[in-house]
């Protein structure tokens, strides 16, 4: 079944320096086990985990996955094995991540395709794979095997960049590997890599920036636009009006509890703005925000407002959340909050319980001035398929 062979790919790995940590859901984790029997792999293979349970999956990527078997929740796990990698000493340029998720053969027959869907992370690249099988073709063992040769497969090409792709042995006529690779172009790869805090995307053309003079006073609106919709586009309206000049977006690929944005999900963010100036950053709260765009004017809904002051989102600490309040007071010039529609009630954001150093720079956006009942996970789940089961 298997075309990789693991003992050529740890020498080549190990000849390049580099380090690997891989992540399967189940299907596909002997892979894992394939690796680490291999001589020689201690010096290369520093993890594999297995989060089997979707309770696993989510505390690994930090909340609920709105399809488990997808190219994102895969580029997601990915991207998590490859900051691991980095956080366990790697160099940036040598940490491989590598996923599989599947939907494989079980008891019961599924409703939806039994598929394989590996991404492997790279410095240079997010790249995914995926391979739809034929129903009833095989047993639940025989997909397994297939589920860990694609693995190892996408490993090789990572290690063997100048071969054509290995094959993978026993496939049915009508199956194949789907593959999709995103180049990151440098400074991409220097802001995944923390050697630079931001970019600035304006006219088609990307700048590096320092903290300080080049990102300060600006009308800026941050979020993870997931994706940018009405709803954003008028509250940019808005504020525009209130603040009389354009509106900057920010975006952060750097979030507090979840992975990093892979570059798949970078570039397809990046294109709605196509025609607006995005700040592409890793200023994962707001406080680093405000740091790297000092006394700008921020434009927020009410959730994200109500955790300014919030001492959750400071460790349960209430001395670090007031001195957030007094850090924000102080270096923000501004802050445009809109109401916003939750469970059908909207939140009036002037009847927040937030501290008064908050309200003294916040103009408030009435219900009549905007109110859009727009839910991005509703968005989202248009274009997502659902899991197979």
């Amino acid at each position: 079944m298997q075309t990789t062979n693991p003992a050529d790919l740890i020498a080549a790995l190990s000849a390049a320096g580099a380090r690997v940590v891989v992540v399967s859901t189940g299907g596909g984790a002997r892979a894992i086990a394939r690796l680490v029997t291999t001589p020689g792999s201690s010096a290369v293979v520093l993890e594999g985990l297995v989060p089997y349970a979707r309770t696993a999956v989510d505390t690994l990527l930090g909340g609920h996955q709105e399809s488990y078997c997808s190219p994102r929740t895969a580029r997601r796990l990915s991207m998590k094995a490859w900051q691991r990698c980095v956080d366990y000493g790697t160099p940036p340029n040598q940490a491989i991540g590598a996923a599989v998720v599947a939907s494989l053969r079980t008891l019961t027959p599924k409703r939806g395709p039994h598929r394989i869907i590996v991404a492997v992370q790279t410095l240079a690249a997010t790249t995914v794979a995926t391979l739809e099988l034929e129903k009833a073709a095989r047993s639940r063992d025989e997909e397994e095997d297939l589920a860990s040769a694609l693995v190892l497969a996408r490993l090789a090409a990572t290690a063997f960049p100048a071969r054509p792709p290995a094959t993978l042995a026993g496939l049915q006529p009508g199956e194949r590997v789907e593959t999709a690779t995103t180049l990151a172009p440098p400074e991409w790869q220097r802001l995944l890599a923390g050697a630079t805090p931001a970019l600035c995307i304006a006219a088609g053309h990307t700048t590096e920036s320092d903290t300080g003079s080049a990102a300060a006073d600006r009308l800026l609106f941050p979020g993870s636009f997931d994706p940018l919709h009405d709803g954003h586009r008028t509250m940019t309206s808005i504020a525009e009006e209130i603040a009389e000049r354009p509106v900057d977006y920010e975006l952060s690929i750097v979030n507090v509890d979840k992975p990093l944005l892979d570059y798949h999900e970078i570039e397809s963010r990046v294109a709605q703005f196509a025609d607006r100036t995005l700040w592409l950053t890793r200023a994962a709260t707001f406080l680093e925000k405000i740091a790297l765009f000092p006394q700008s004017t921020f434009v927020l809904g009410a959730d994200t407002y109500v955790r300014l002051s919030d001492p959750r989102y400071y460790c349960g600490s209430g001395e670090a959340a007031a001195a957030a309040v007094h850090a924000i007071a102080a270096q923000a010039r501004g802050l445009i909050v809109f109401g916003r529609v939750r469970d059908g009630a909207f939140t009036d954001p002037t009847k927040l319980d937030v501290p008064q150093p908050l309200r003294d720079i916040t103009y408030f956006v009435s219900q009549r001035e905007f109110r859009m009942d727009v839910s991005s996970t509703a968005l989202r789940q248009e274009h997502l398929p659902c899991d197979a089961s």
